[in-house]
């Protein structure tokens, strides 16, 4: 029996290594949009996907903005109708992200989450991964657990990966996974599969290229992230920060809300409290990565006395008004 219980434990702990069961063999991935019953709590169901002829959903808690993978007999369907899933998720966090999203859909560049929340000291720091042939820069990472060593036991950011980058950086990835056992909580974030890229001008770059397939770029990347042990997160940045209303409509249709920012530091734009910062940590953005460690230098005091910190993107949304 204690041999049972030992085999049992190891393969738990195989399975969630990293915090994150993988679903390499997974099915019939498609979208959904449910209210779905979890014992006593409402979820939105937002994918479906099957595992070994076991059905799962992909869900979002209206509240908490969290995403989980949840088997169909551990949940009931409520509501399948767009009409009655929207009239439950009325006064939700969720739907308060929607309304914040439609407000900059019409921007080129920047549309969705741009502005600075929770407005207190520190940052959301959001960390692009595009398409890359040089390695992870690891510095970035190794730095922040040196900064907020015996300070913070928990440090949030935001890993915008995409699929090319997953595909070509596999060691770098496994790397970024364990960054969970010191304490480093990843929210990652869907940045499309190809990131697709061109010499064009922005109206017709990035995801406004021609011919660009919108559901693949969203889809697959999921499916490989979920294959690769990452969760996807209810978050989207888009390639450039590059979109169109209709793009951003799209996305709200697939139950994702598009993050931008306001503080690319390559760009020379300054990081203020609660600034959604970007930086890229594929190899190509020395000078963004050099202004970030530089900003842990400045705010070095204000950390040690935990009057500066990292915030996770769905922290400060519940006081956004609308």
């Amino acid at each position: 029996m204690k041999q049972l219980i030992f085999v049992c434990l190891f393969l738990v702990c195989v399975l969630f290594s990293y915090g994150q069961a993988s679903f390499a063999n997974l099915e019939n991935y498609r979208t959904e949009w449910l209210i779905l019953r979890e014992n006593s709590n409402s979820l939105v169901g937002i994918r479906s996907f099957t595992k070994n002829a076991v059905k799962y959903y992909l869900t979002v808690d209206p509240t908490t903005l969290q995403t989980r993978v949840v088997g169909d007999r551990a949940v009931s369907v409520l509501y399948k109708d767009a009409a009655q899933v929207m009239k439950s998720l009325s006064g939700s966090v969720y739907e308060s992200c929607f309304s914040l999203v439609r407000k900059t859909e019409n921007n080129l560049q920047d549309a969705g989450l741009n502005f600075r929340l929770p407005k207190e000291a520190g940052i959301n720091l959001t960390i692009d991964l595009c398409p890359s042939h040089k390695p992870l820069d690891k510095a970035i990472f190794e730095d922040l657990l040196v900064a907020f060593k015996g300070i913070d036991s928990t440090l949030p950011l935001a890993v915008s990966v995409s699929g090319k980058w997953m595909l070509n950086h596999a060691a770098d990835l496994e790397w970024l996974k364990s960054l969970d056992t010191k304490g480093v909580k990843i929210t990652w974030i869907n940045h499309t599969y190809d990131h697709v890229f061109n010499n064009n001008p922005l109206t017709s770059n990035f995801l406004l290229s021609k011919n660009t397939n919108l559901n693949y770029e969203v889809l697959e990347n999921e499916k490989l992230m979920l294959k690769n042990g990452l969760m996807p997160s209810v978050f989207f940045r888009c390639p450039g920060l590059v979109s169109d209303r209709n793009i951003i409509e799209r996305l709200l249709s697939y139950g994702l809300i598009a993050v931008g920012s306001d503080a690319w530091l390559a760009k020379g734009q300054q990081a203020k409290n609660g600034s959604i910062v970007l930086i890229h940590g594929n190899g190509n953005e020395e000078l963004g990565v050099q202004d970030f460690i530089q900003l842990l230098r400045t705010e070095s005091q204000s950390i040690k006395t935990k009057h500066w910190t990292l915030y996770s993107l769905s922290e400060g949304l519940d006081e956004e008004p609308h």
